[in-house]
């Protein structure tokens, strides 16, 4: 691995994927009139091999798209430009973590050899220990795999030429009733992404590492 050395005077490695966090920002101009097809938004999608608790995968995601799918929404999100402009926004939906989901989610695992039957009580148990009749775990852990799955998007999206900004101003009940959320759901951000129009920033700089790492 090469390294350069950055505008903080810190070496930084070049390799593909650490570049491509390293220029993503937030987009806040897109191009109003791209679109991105089916396929296109599954591949942002296949992001959520980000992991999560005893592989729970307690999220889902509501690409949000045609015009009136956006003209629902834009209300709802503070009235933001991006929800119509951008090519789709993703709502980005944790779901309550759920220990007797864990057989359903662990049966392809099984089937691919890579787990064997007889661990999967082994992972059952202890989840029902740590989420069972504990209601802000259990949201915690929803917001928690949303994030992983978010991040795993914006990424996805920076590495295909594509713009991003989560967003957290909307009204959460709104959009619950509006897009027709699960009770165990929770709208824990929107995510818009598209292909930019001029005006963005570059990537704002960051705090060194020196000031938000340490070693123990």
């Amino acid at each position: 691995m090469n390294y350069i050395c950055n505008a903080a005077n810190e070496l930084t490695p070049t390799n593909a994927v650490i570049e491509t966090i390293l220029s993503r920002s937030a987009a806040k101009y897109y191009d109003r009139a791209a679109t991105l097809s089916d396929d296109e938004i599954r591949d942002l999608v296949r992001g959520t091999s980000a992991p999560t608790s005893f592989h729970l995968q307690n999220w889902r995601f509501i690409a949000v798209r045609t015009p009136d799918a956006k003209a629902r929404l834009h209300p709802i999100a503070w009235k933001q430009p991006a929800i119509l402009e951008a090519a789709v926004t993703f709502i980005i939906i944790g779901q309550l973590a759920d220990a007797s989901t864990i057989p359903e989610r662990l049966a392809p695992v099984v089937e691919a050899g890579i787990m064997p039957a007889h661990l999967v009580p082994e992972w059952e148990i202890p989840a029902r220990g740590l989420y069972d009749d504990q209601p802000q775990r259990q949201r915690d852990e929803a917001v928690r795999s949303a994030t992983f799955g978010s991040a795993a998007i914006i990424y996805a999206a920076r590495s295909l030429g594509l713009g991003s900004t989560p967003m957290i101003g909307f009204d959460a009940e709104a959009v619950h009733r509006e897009f027709g959320l699960a009770e165990d759901e929770i709208p824990v951000m929107l995510l818009t992404v598209g292909p930019e129009r001029a005006g963005n920033w570059p990537q704002k700089p960051r705090m060194p590492v020196a000031d938000v790492l340490s070693f123990a």
